[in-house]
């Protein structure tokens, strides 16, 4: 039997256009998606979902500010001195983040983004 061996999770440091919010990420870039739902489709930002335990806020939690509507379940933030969409915590896997890849610092991805249907849900 061959198996693929996946890659290994690496750590990729991001932030903020102004630099006030700083985080870090964990991840093997398994896929990058796109929301169609309202506020995803305006920011147009292309998503890796990263476990809650694969995100750690390295600086300016009191830079971030919080945006929700529809169910009130996802958390979407931004930084309010640039206005950047920094990460959100996702409605359907709530113990997990999208965030915007445009954000990770040395890190160019040519993967195709899957669509995700947010617009579609109730």
């Amino acid at each position: 039997m061959i198996t693929a061996r996946l890659p290994e999770k690496q750590t990729y440091l991001a932030r903020c256009h102004c630099g006030a919010v700083h985080f870090r990420i964990r991840t093997d870039w398994p896929e990058l998606t796109t929301c169609d739902c309202s506020i995803c489709r305006m920011k147009n930002a292309r998503m890796v979902m990263v476990h809650e335990s694969e995100l750690e806020l390295l600086q300016g939690a009191d830079s971030l500010t919080e945006y929700r509507f529809h169910t009130q379940t996802a958390r979407h933030f931004f930084c309010k001195h640039c206005g950047i969409y920094t990460f959100h915590r996702k409605r359907m896997l709530p113990d997990h983040y999208g965030v915007n890849v445009a954000c990770v610092q040395d890190v160019t991805v040519a993967i195709t983004p899957r669509i995700a249907h947010g617009a579609a849900l109730p």
